[in-house]
Order: C-alpha cells, then structure tokens, then sequence
C-alpha cells in the first residue's frame, strides 16, 4: 500500500470534513465555523471561513456536482427552514442533489428540499418511529430511502419520497410503495449501544451500522414486510468505530477510537474482520532507532523513562471521527480520507 498523504492542519478537532468533486476544495468542521481549504502544490491552505453559526458546527458536506454546502445549522446566504428545537447533529446530501438531510436532537430528521418560489429551502419531517438523538444518516442510491442510527440503539431505513421533487423509485427489496415516512427496516444493536455510522452498499442492496458496542451489523433485507435473508453481527475487541464505508460489495472499511482504519469482508454468508490497514510502525518514523547514552539519561532525568512512549504507532494520534470515499472506480474505492481529533486529514490507498 502507497504511503498516505497526511495534512496536519491544526491542533483542534475536526468533526466533519468533505473534499468537493475535483478534490480541490477541502471544508472541515471546526468549532463554530465551516473552513474551506485550497490544494497549494502538495498542501491544503486556509482560503475562506463560514462563520454564520453562534454554536459548534458538527457536521458538513459538499454537494459533488452543484458544490453546495450544507452545515447543521442552515446555509449562508441561502436560507433552510428545519422547524428543530435541538440541535442538528449531522447532514449528508442526497446522492441526486434535490434534497438533503439533516439528524437532530429532536428526534426526527429534517429532509430539505428547495422551494423555487420562495427562494428558500423546506423541509418535511421523519419522526416515527425515532425515540432519541439522531447521530448519523446515509442514503440509498436511489436518493429515496435513507438509514439513520441514532442514540436509541435503532438503526432505520425510512422512505424520504417527496412528490414534484423525486421521480418514482425502482421497486427494491426495501419496499415497493414508498410514501414518506415509511419505514422500511428497523434493526437494533445487540447491547443497545449507540449507533455511531451507517451506509448502504453500492448496489443499495444491503445496509451496514456500527454501534458503541465495538459491533458492525451488515443487514440483507429479503423483500418488502418480511424479514432480512441475513443480520450478521461482527463483534470486535476493538474500541468503538465511529464511521464505516463501503468498498465494493463485499469490503468495509472502519474507523474510530483505535486511531486506525479495519478492514471487514464477507457476504450474505458471513463477516469476518480481516485487519488493520496500516502497517504497525509509523511511516518516517524508526522504531529501531538507537538512543545515546546521553539522551537515555536526560529521558530518564526529565521523564522517568528511556523512551517517550506518547507518539501512538498510527499516522492519527487521536480518534478518527470520519471516514470517506477520495477517489472511485465504479463500486470500488480506490483511495478514501479521514479525518480526527487530531486535527489531521489522511488521504488513503488502498
């Protein structure tokens, strides 16, 4: 595997991030504002801030074709009405870019679209049968149906389909009628743990969630109102993942607590976690280096210690909050980003 391409941007945590479609523009979700970086050679360098939010901005996505960006809290100069009392906790475009969809504190999820007359965007609300915080959403291919997890233990599959602005869907094992607000799939983690990322397969015909129990829960549904051919639950000795993607049909890609990305394969037939994606080992950095005698005892003067064991053998040195597809190749992902705590992006090849 190719060495990653790390840029440390600061020491802050990143929330959220989002490259735009020619991967030049890079925005990040830091503190109260939406910082929009340029590619400068081999560099991302600060260009503009968005600073059109009095609270922390926890999520952001750039819409691929049009270059729209969304955050939780609205849109400058472009208005959203969410009509949410609590926070908004994330956002994601919909793969046609009619609508996009926001979680909440609420207990719903804001589904907005844009009203031509009034120059504004609307929403419509998802609610039952959510019971609590909304921490992620997903959508399927179709820009129809949408999986959210939430704080309830629940991830769900719910139509969005909105009259004038979606064309009718494909029949899917998902459902067939879809009108708004239907669910189609209500699936619960195990240990009750919190649903931290969820993502439909390429083909849109599986579903995947990572929960606070260290678990990813692959869902096969089988046909509309019946029950899935297959949940398989992969329970891991790892800290918990906090966001997963799709590599084809068969691969996901995870990452969270443990500071690094982990591979899962499998099918219908079963899941299996295959590994750590980096190499134990941080790139420039040699473990086998020989200390001084000097530089021994000064570590052991001022620290204690012969060596400083503060570095973690990870190109992140703190949590990964969120993973995402760089550069594909039809269902296949050929180089994928993260960003963490760390205040680090990471672009991956894998």
């Amino acid at each position: 595997m190719a060495a990653p391409e790390v840029h440390h941007l600061f020491h802050n945590p990143i929330a959220d991030h989002s490259f735009s479609a020619d991967r030049k523009t890079l925005a990040i979700a830091r503190d109260t504002t939406v910082e929009l970086y340029g590619r400068v050679g081999s560099a991302f360098k600060l260009k503009d801030e968005l600073k059109g939010h009095d609270k922390t901005v926890t999520s952001v996505d750039i819409a691929p074709n049009s270059g729209r960006i969304p955050t939780p809290q609205g849109y400058k100069p472009t208005l959203v009405l969410l009509r949410i009392n609590r926070a908004a906790t994330f956002v994601r475009w919909s793969p046609s870019e009619t609508k996009f969809a926001v979680g909440s504190g609420d207990r719903l999820i804001a589904v907005c679209y844009f009203e031509q007359e009034n120059d504004w965007w609307v929403s419509k609300h998802l609610k039952k049968p959510i019971r609590s915080t909304v921490t992620t959403v997903g959508w399927h291919p179709n820009s129809v149906l949408l999986a959210a997890g939430s704080t309830d233990a629940h991830a769900r599959v719910f139509s969005s389909f909105i009259k004038g602005v979606d064309a009718r869907p494909e029949p899917t094992a998902w459902g067939e009628r879809l009108p708004f607000n239907t669910v189609c799939g209500e699936y619960m983690n195990n240990s009750a743990g919190w649903i931290h990322s969820v993502a439909f397969s390429p083909s849109g015909d599986a579903l995947a969630y990572a929960a606070h129990d260290s678990s990813i829960t692959v869902v096969y549904p089988s046909a509309p109102e019946q029950p899935p051919k297959a949940v398989i639950s992969i329970n891991t000795q790892l800290l918990p993942f906090m966001s997963l993607i799709w590599n084809g049909e068969s691969e996901i890609i995870a990452a969270g607590h443990d500071c690094e990305a982990f591979r899962f394969r499998g099918g219908i037939n079963g899941w299996q976690l295959t590994g750590a994606l980096e190499a134990k080992g941080r790139p420039g950095l040699g473990d086998q280096r020989e200390e001084s005698a000097l530089n021994m005892f000064r570590q052991m003067d001022l620290k204690g210690k012969v060596k400083d064991d503060t570095q973690l053998k990870t190109v992140h040195q703190n949590t990964i909050t969120m993973i995402r597809p760089y550069e594909t190749s039809g269902a296949s992902v050929r180089k994928f980003s993260s960003s963490g705590v760390d205040g680090r992006v990471v672009i991956w090849t894998l």
